[in-house]
């Protein structure tokens, strides 16, 4: 127990011993986005009793939800669920065992973030369109 003060200690993973790679932070945002969508699933279902209710719940939620803030939270909900859901894909061609080598990983790495900013645009245009693309 007298060796105990003087083992290395290991370095801090957020100091400037690392740097963060592609691979750790698609890790974390993928953690991240699916807190943050079980977050949301309380939200959708506050929404969904809302507008069964009707009357001034129905309005209240309307209210909210197409206020500036309440459509920039639908935004970054949305672009949660697509990288969710793109990153997913990509975690199951990995346990299909596809895509492990460095440059595979990190083709799909980019693939994954330009799908979900092109298809959250492409969501959020229709929406807004009316839903007449």
């Amino acid at each position: 127990m007298a060796n105990l003060d003087k083992r290395p200690l290991s370095p801090f993973m957020l100091g400037q011993t690392y740097r963060f790679q592609i691979t750790s932070v698609m890790s974390l945002l993928h953690r991240m986005t699916g807190v943050v969508l079980a977050l949301a699933a309380f939200g959708f279902s506050w929404w969904i009793m809302s507008m069964a209710l009707g009357g001034g719940y129905a309005e209240c939620a309307t209210a909210v939800t197409s206020s500036l803030p309440g459509k920039i939270v639908l935004f970054l909900i949305s672009l949660a669920l697509m990288y969710h859901l793109f990153n997913g894909i990509r975690h199951l061609a990995w346990d299909a065992g596809f895509g492990f080598r460095i440059p595979q990983v990190y083709a799909s790495g980019y693939t994954v973030l330009a799908l979900t900013v092109v298809s959250t645009l492409i969501l959020w245009f229709v929406a807004m369109s009316g839903g007449a693309a």
